[in-house]
């Protein structure tokens, strides 16, 4: 029933009542956080401030960096410590505004915060009590008689205290202090600050005092409560506890800590001035004491209130007792001893804390549909929250979800302008649709409702995106098993048709889409087609849109006849209006007064809009009623009123930090939480400048909390919390204060520029981990302290900026939080840099770090790829390459592109595939090298294979823009300075400028309908010239395609005898002129392009043929017939000097300037060419000539290389290379039989030559050094018929059959170049012990020598017969080879000198011992050979054939197998010494030796037995049966160095590990057919290649090379081949992997597991990572080829050898060069023992 569709999965037990609420859309039973584990660690610090400073700032600067960072790398989450205090003035800390949000802040934090919530700090002192800010009037009267009554004088407290009339009830307040010292102060400014705080201080110490005894008074009369008295008695800090700690449960206060501090006998000290700060004291008669009251209250707080909640729960409360020093008293020595202890303490309980109380959460992480669904619920309650006018439009909503009679059902439509509360409507529906369904319902119905608030969220902005989630959302609600989602949007369409159908009368559904003019127009999403009209009965469908925005509403229209199903939101009523705005009032305990209300009604009757209500009742609730009040203090339109709101919050936090503060919100893509906006302030100096100019203190690190906290609160409403992947970001809630706040704070470009810069080096982590920025910028410094004339900074005052930087706490910002090193796919994502840092670099500019930074990083990639959201990383890389043009961008994202199917089912294997891709063509793509290196560095924490070399040949596919139908059609094809754009012409008369990639036609020329001969460009693409068949020039503007003039061109008066007209033969522009000339003309017309008239004819002595300009454009060359070419001076049209060639039977076809050499060369049509030296213009002298005309071939065409050192002529049958230095053929190419070349052009560095030929749809490539053809690429579109290199960007253009134009990048061509390859499959690699080379037998007569790390072949080992054996010494610097022609031939490789033959016999098995002196030829038919490698004398024969031989370690013996035996021969003697025959017919089947055993061999006989036989002692030790039937399909066998294992494999999908110690057989599951195995030398590691499955679509994948770790079976790294391989091998010490494959070449990988990460330093220092910085390209060192001798030094007979007369060897008596040395040193004996004796006991580092 279901179409097949991605992710649909069943709900399970498992599933959380909160996921299921959430998917379900029961808000009601989400909580008011939403995020699962919960928004973030908010702790509250409670402190009195004047004897805690150093213990918060300790906390500050030192300990709580640290804790939020164990947070966001443990949980992904913000972990926030409010301390109120800091960054406050002193004499604001009494402030009545101070404690009311500090008390809103403490209920905030306990509600809210996941894990620790508060922490108390209390010390001796006690605290004073607080200035109430607002009294109720009765009790503030009462108070005043009081005060009477205790004869204190009240004149201060009525001076001070005003009432209110707009209270309800009616209260007095305390008048700003600001406004009140004003008045009473008109001194000067300078000394004002200072006098109104001592003036303050006495103030409000005498306000304290006033309450304080009237207060007492009236308690002890019984006039006023306890409760009601100790508001005015108690200090902050007792309120603050007795709130978090009072009346909580045991579990709530597991989250809550208290340090108290006791100092011993402080008493003692209290004379001391200094420690007044640490106690409260009262100054009576002159002595100051201890105040008793206060000591009194701090006793009950402390050793009573604490103790009792202690005794009834598990709150943490630790005591610290001080000793004061005998004279200091409390001195800084004791304090610091104490803060850092309490520094320790309150770390580890932090961590205790947060561990006991805050779950680790992946949901959100790993499913990308929860946290959608999250996000709308989140939206959803707080807009709800939000929603105060009740109308009628929600009335008939209910009564539309409820509606159940006959008839039709479709969707309702909500619509109406801005700010008109469709959203918060929307949202309250959604609130209360899921209870509405129940109560009509009943209980047991499980309504299903789903919130999209269309644009709020990536995934709801697509339609593709938006259908998927939902449908996602419903298949989870039905149980509907949807296997995959369809890709095609009409399927997906018609699968949500299908979900709508699965609800019933007991689940019904609505869905709610709010502002459908936020879908984007892809898919035609604007269109609606998608929207289902008719609805099955059980479902409803509710959305809103703008009247006026796409056309959305009219679509709607046309869709949904019905009027009904329209609601329009219109302006209220005012009365309405007035009604709303007196309950919002009393909610807050507020009144307009009569007077007042008459200016509100004045706004209503302009502007009713709900938001305008809204904004309006926050500038009213703050009116007073002794204030006086006109028209101009309320706005009449809602933009003039969030415009009066922001001002207001200016005067409050500060011009700069709140036009900061907000303008980096409204730049953010998505919102920034509550300390990301900290951070960011904290590293504006701009911001940072104006605070330490208010706070007054010394440079403050970060921006004080009370500021984010009036802003907060300032935009209660306006700026609101969302949730998105467990981070709480503050976003605007209307996109009309979005576009006010831009309007108003993001309008100066150089601020928005600067602003992006901090964000994205926030997001970068420029300034974490302790690194300091500057307080001033160099330009500041340099304004500030330096004059106009000397603009530069010395190290003087380099010291000084850097006294001014400081740590700005800025925290690190990885791409991911591991949470465990050693299990790297356990993490969290850090989302928001993933969202945001893009963002804010492409609009800053900073495109390396954008480059390097995001797209070239590892870890980005990885983690994108690994979260689900490959395509987004992909869209990225595309949008950074719309942004930067780099064409390693282009080619990044077709390489991800490649291996999407791979690294999306196995992300692990993503470093691996990039490095095979990226090593060929970094060398190219230069900047594709920091990739490579991030591969290298974080790669093997995922995956242990990295490639060294890689031979895969690039997969690449050029951009192709369709011309027309037909070639025929295209005139002239013209490439331009930008990489993408190309200029055709067609034989119509259009021309047309075209972008490649994108396909766009960017402008379009028509020639009246003219037929065009052919076009050109300026060097400057200033001017286009075109050539009609009307004889004229059009000359254009290239940039307005505007015609600029146009000429006629006139011929000689002959060159028109004998019929018609003849047409333009060709033109050539230099820089200002063009120059051009009519068919059998001998006349050139010069036309000057900025005029746009013909200046002067050129007379030649012949019909010209082809013209040419010098660079410089002061020379024109005009090549004529008879291979005559005139020289004409082109500023004055002076005719300078004419020469003509020796061959002078044709006419020069091209010409050639090479400006420096200063010579000019002429090709003539059939390949004469002359070299002309133009020193002397008026007097060339020939130089050069050069006669290519021996073969019956046309010139096609002809390239100068870019740095004139060599000239490319293709003709027809062959390509020539001439060397320009020389003046001779360097290399010559001839086509095969039936072949034509079509055009040729060289690479940038004229390695490489690109061909096409005739009839074919491939471009080729050729090497200049080896004239191997090293790649051929397909052109899809057709037959090449022509190829145009453009200069600018080396880039290759090809024209094919049909008319399409293919663009391919040259560089990417050229690189496939520097893949070696032998030829022929490689069917044996030979590895030295030491050393970094690779010697390779492909069945041809040649050995191939490489490099390991480069993978180049240096040198070439050519042979009479085919190559079938191959021995190394350990060093590496002998070989020993031996041929089907009965030869064997001995080498050294440093030279290449094949130093000795010995002809004679086939060998079917070559062998050396150990000590590199003796070699083993094995032979089939004849005598096999043991023979002294110095010398080439025979030590002895051996008689039996032996097969798999090998040689112990001790160079004793060589063991090997016959039919039924192992034998073991002796080296010496070549006898039998030691045998193991097979009793009843059995067999041997295959034969090993144990690396750590010497004396032990490993065999396996045809009875299916596992032998282990010692050689020393001839018996069996131990027998181990296989399964029967087991060996029938053996393919391979491998024993582990110290014998525990054999692997085995049967050519399937199974690892066989067998026990040799128990027998036991373990079976391990590959990934596909095996094909090869390898044991590692150390036994620890099993290397194979298996065959990918058919059903496995890979792009091209043939096998997979997969390393496994055999301690656990793990596999550690898998790495996909593209081509066949033939042969696999492993270096004997470190763990490399050589590959050989079917087309010669060859592939290196290294192993680098975790356990083994030191080894990393093999891939640091790996040739192939180190790609010189300033070249382009790597340079390739020339192969060396070497050849056999070709007389034999020795010939073998039956039982001896017979030396040549000129043999080095010096010819001895046979049975003395068995045991001794020859005493005669001759040349080839002491080159071979130089080599193998300088072997030594020393190893050189292997690769």
């Amino acid at each position: 029933m279901w179409p097949a569709g991605a992710g649909g999965r069943l709900p399970c037990p498992r599933d959380s009542a909160l996921r299921r609420a959430a998917f379900s859309g029961n808000l009601s039973a989400l909580p008011s956080h939403l995020a699962p584990s919960g928004r973030s660690v908010r702790v509250f610090i409670s402190a009195n401030p004047e004897d805690t400073v150093a213990e918060r700032s300790t906390l500050r600067e030192h300990v709580c960096p640290k804790l939020r960072e164990f947070c966001r790398e443990n949980y992904g989450l913000e972990l926030q410590v409010i301390d109120l205090y800091w960054g406050v003035e002193t004499e604001e800390w009494d402030s009545p505004e101070l404690q009311k949000t500090r008390m809103k802040l403490l209920e905030d934090c306990l509600k809210t915060s996941t894990g620790p919530c508060f922490v108390g700090l209390l010390g001796e002192k006690y605290g004073t009590i607080r200035i109430p800010g607002e009294v109720e009037s009765s009790e503030f009267e009462m108070i005043l008689d009081a005060a009477v009554e205790a004869k204190l004088e009240t004149r201060i407290l009525e001076e001070w205290y005003c009432r209110d009339e707009n209270a309800v009830p009616p209260a007095y307040y305390l008048r700003p202090k600001s406004e009140m010292l004003k008045n009473n102060h008109n001194t000067m400014e300078s000394s004002s600050d200072s006098m109104n705080e001592n003036k303050w201080k006495d103030i409000s110490e005498e306000i304290k005092k006033i309450f304080k005894t009237a207060v007492k008074l009236l308690h002890k009369k019984g006039k006023m409560k306890h409760s009601q008295a100790k508001r005015y008695l108690s200090s902050a800090v007792e309120d603050e506890l007795d709130f978090a700690l009072g009346k909580q449960t045991p579990a709530f206060l597991k989250k809550c800590v208290c340090y108290i501090r006791k100092i011993a006998n402080i008493e003692r000290f209290v004379k001391i001035p200094e420690m007044g700060k640490y106690m409260d004291v009262i100054h009576i008669g002159g002595k100051v004491l201890r105040d008793p009251e206060a000591h009194e209250k701090l006793i009950k707080l402390r050793d009573e209130f604490i103790p009792t909640i202690v005794a009834a729960s598990n709150l943490r409360v630790y005591t610290s007792v001080t000793h004061c020093d005998m004279k200091l008293g409390y001195s800084q020595e004791v304090e610091n001893h104490y803060i850092e202890g309490l520094g320790k303490q309150f770390y580890e309980d932090m961590i205790d804390i947060i561990q006991a109380t805050v779950q680790q959460n992946f949901d959100t992480e790993t499913d990308l549909l929860y946290d959608e669904v999250l996000q709308h619920s989140s939206l959803c309650k707080t807009y709800s929250s939000f929603y105060e006018y009740r109308c009628e439009a929600l009335n008939i909503v209910h009564k539309y979800i409820l509606h159940s009679k006959a008839g039709h059902i479709n969707p309702l439509i909500i619509y109406g302008g801005p700010c008109t509360g469709k959203t918060l409507l929307l949202a309250e529906v959604a609130k209360k649709a899921y209870t509405w369904l129940q109560e009509e319902m009943g209980p047991e119905s499980d309504p299903v409702v789903v919130i999209r608030f269309l644009g709020s969220t990536e995934m709801s902005t697509d339609l593709k995106n938006l259908l998927q989630s939902i449908c996602e959302q419903l298949a989870i609600n039905y149980r509907c098993l949807v296997q995959s989602y369809p890709k095609k949007i009409h399927d997906l369409r018609d699968l949500f048709i299908n979900l709508l159908n699965e609800s019933s009368f007991h689940r019904p559904l609505v869905i709610i889409f709010d502002a459908l003019e936020q879908l984007s127009d892809n898919d035609d999403a604007r269109k609606l087609w998608w929207l289902p009209v008719h609805l099955p009965r059980s479902v409803r469908i509710i959305m809103s849109t703008l009247p006026n925005k796409h056309g959305i509403l009219q679509k709607l229209r046309c869709l949904i006849h019905e009027e009904d199903n329209y609601i329009e939101l219109i302006s209220r009523d005012r009365k309405m209006c007035s009604q709303v705005l007196k309950h919002q009032l009393l909610r807050v305990k507020r009144k307009v007064t009569s007077g007042q209300q008459i200016y509100v009604n004045e706004a209503f009757s302009k502007c009713t809009l709900p938001m305008f209500i809204n904004l309006t009742f926050r500038e009213v609730k703050n009116w007073r009623s002794h204030k006086d009040v006109d028209e101009s203090s309320l706005c009449v339109t809602v933009h003039e009123s969030i415009e009066q709101l922001f001002c207001s919050l200016e005067n409050k936090c500060g011009l700069k930090l709140l036009s900061r503060a907000l303008g980096y919100i409204t730049m953010s893509k998505s919102g920034l939480s509550e300390m990301e906006l900290e951070d960011i302030l904290a590293l504006d100096n701009t911001v940072m400048y104006e605070l330490n100019e208010s706070i007054r203190q010394c440079n403050p690190l970060r921006v004080p909390y009370i500021y984010i906290a009036r802003l907060k609160e300032g935009l209660k409403g306006y700026l609101i919390e969302r949730q998105v992947k467990n981070v709480t970001l503050l976003v605007w809630a209307n996109r009309h204060l979005q576009l006010i706040a831009q309007k108003l704070y993001l309008h100066s470009e150089e601020d928005v520029h600067e602003m992006h810069t901090i964000m994205a080096e926030y997001f970068l982590g420029v300034w974490s981990g302790g690194r300091r920025k500057s307080f001033y910028s160099e330009d500041q410094y340099l304004n500030g302290c330096l004059d106009n004339n000397s603009r530069s900074i010395n190290d003087e005052e380099k010291h000084c900026m850097d006294l001014t930087a400081f740590d700005r706490q800025a925290p690190d910002q990885p791409w991911v939080f591991q949470c465990n090193p050693l299990e790297p796919d356990i993490f969290f994502v850090n989302h928001r840099k993933m969202t945001e840092l893009l963002h804010h670099l492409t609009r800053c500019g900073r495109s390396d770090d954008l480059l390097y930074g995001v797209i070239m990083n590892f870890s980005w990639l990885y983690t994108m790829i690994k979260i689900g959201q490959f395509d987004k990383a992909l869209s990225d890389i595309e949008l950074a390459y719309n942004y930067s043009q780099e064409k390693e961008l282009k080619f990044l994202a077709s390489t991800l592109r490649s291996i999407k199917f791979k690294v999306t089912k196995y992300p692990g294997s993503l470093s691996a595939e990039l490095q095979q891709r990226l090593l060929p063509v970094v060398s190219s793509l230069p900047k594709l090298r920091h990739l490579l290196l991030e591969c290298d560095r974080d790669g093997p924490k995922y995956c242990s294979i990295v490639p060294l070399h890689s031979s895969m040949d690039v997969t690449y596919s050029p951009e192709r823009l369709p011309l027309s139908s037909s070639c025929m059609h295209v005139t002239e094809i013209l490439p331009t300075f930008n990489p993408n754009t190309v200029i055709a012409a067609l034989k119509n008369g259009s021309i047309s400028t075209w972008d490649a990639e994108t396909r766009q036609l960017l402008r379009q020329i028509t020639t009246a309908q003219s037929v065009i001969l052919g076009i050109k460009l300026t060097s400057d693409e200033k001017y286009l010239v075109v050539a009609t068949t009307k004889n004229t020039l059009l000359i254009y503007d290239n940039q307005n395609s505007c015609l600029l003039s146009e000429v006629e061109i006139k011929g000689s008066k002959h060159c028109g005898i004998g019929g018609g007209s003849n047409f333009i033969n060709g033109f050539t522009l230099s820089i200002n002129h063009a120059l051009a000339w009519l068919e059998a003309s001998k006349d050139v017309t010069v036309i000057d392009l900025l005029y746009g008239w013909p200046l002067y004819h050129f007379h030649c002595w012949y019909e010209v043929t082809c013209v040419q300009c010098s660079p410089d454009g002061v020379y024109a060359f005009c090549g004529q017939y008879l291979n005559t070419t005139t020289i004409f001076h082109l500023g004055s049209g002076e005719k300078l000097s004419t020469v003509t060639s020796e061959f002078s039977g044709g006419f020069v076809k091209f010409l050639l300037v090479l400006d420096t050499a200063q010579e000019m060369v002429m090709v003539d049509n059939e390949g004469g060419l002359s070299v002309w030296n133009t020193e002397e213009i008026t007097n060339p002298q020939l130089t050069d000539d050069f006669d290519c005309r021996k073969e019956d071939s046309e010139v096609v065409s002809i390239e100068l290389s870019e740095d004139q050192s060599a000239i490319l002529i293709c003709k027809a049958l062959s390509i020539e290379l001439l060397d320009t230095g020389m003046w001779k053929v360097a290399e010559k190419f001839r086509a095969k039989h039936n072949e034509r070349f079509i055009s040729a052009v060289l690479s940038k560095n004229s390695d490489c030559i690109i061909a096409s030929m005739e009839n074919t749809s491939a471009i080729f490539v050729w090497r200049r050094d080896t004239g191997q053809c090293m790649a051929s690429l397909q052109e899809i579109s057709g037959t090449i018929v022509r190829l145009i290199k453009s200069n600018h960007h080396n880039m290759l253009l090809s024209l094919s059959t049909s008319g399409v134009l293919s663009i391919w990048d040259i560089d990417i061509i050229t690189a496939m170049s520097n893949i070696d390859k032998s030829g022929k499959p490689i069917q044996t690699l030979v590895l030295p012990t030491r050393g970094e080379l690779i010697y390779t037998l492909d069945g041809s007569e040649s050995v191939h020598k490489w490099n390991f790390s480069t993978g180049f072949i240096e040198a070439v080992f050519k042979h009479e017969g085919i190559v079938e054996n191959c021995v190394l010494t350990s060093s590496g610097e002998i070989m020993i080879t031996s041929d089907d022609k009965c030869s064997q031939y001995v080498w050294q490789t440093i030279t290449g000198e094949n130093i000795f033959r010995i002809n004679g016999q086939r060998i079917s098995q070559l062998m050396i011992t150990h000590n590199d002196q003796f070699v083993v030829s094995l032979c089939e038919q004849n005598a096999s050979r043991v023979w002294r490698l110095a010398t080439g004398h025979r030590v002895c024969n051996i008689l039996v054939a032996l097969q798999n031989a090998f040689i112990t370690t001790a160079n004793t013996f060589v063991v090997g197998m016959t039919k039924n035996k192992v034998l073991a021969v002796s080296l010496w003697t070549g006898s039998i010494t030691k045998k193991f025959c097979c009793d009843d017919g059995a067999t041997i089947v295959n034969i090993k030796l144990i690396p750590d055993c010497p004396d032990i061999v490993v065999f396996i006989t045809s009875t299916e037995t596992v032998n282990i036989w010692s050689l020393t002692e001839e018996v069996i030790c131990r027998r181990v049966q296989l399964p029967n039937n087991f060996l029938k399909d053996l393919e391979d066998f491998e024993i582990s160095p110290n014998g525990k294992l054999g692997i085995l494999s049967r050519g399937d999908e199974n690892i066989n590990v067998l026990d040799l110690h128990s027998g036991k057989l373990r079976v391990v599951h590959a990934p596909g057919i095996i094909w090869r195995q390898r044991l590692s030398r150390d036994g620890r590691y099993l290397v194979y290649i298996c065959f990918r499955n058919e059903e496995d679509d890979d792009n091209g994948a043939i096998s997979s090379l997969i390393v496994m770790r055999l301690a656990d079976g793990k596999n550690i790294g898998a790495c996909s081949l593209y081509k066949t391989p033939t042969f696999l091998s492993l270096s004997q010490r470190h763990l490399n992997i050589i590959v050989g494959f079917d087309d010669g070449s060859i592939g290196t990988y290294t192993v680098v597991d975790r356990v083994d990460a030191a080894l990393k330093i093999k891939i640091a220092t790996s040739n192939s990572r180190q790609i010189f910085s300033n070249a382009t390209q790597v340079i390739k060192p020339k192969c060396h080829n070497y050849s056999f001798k070709v007389s034999a030094d020795c010939i073998w007979r039956e039982s001896t050898e017979v030396f040549a007369r000129d043999s080095p060897i010096t010819v001895t008596d046979p049975e003395t060069s068995e045991t001794t040395t020859p005493k005669k040193h001759n040349y080839c004996y002491d080159k071979v023992c130089a080599a193998i004796d300088c072997r030594g006991h020393s190893f050189a580092a292997d690769n």
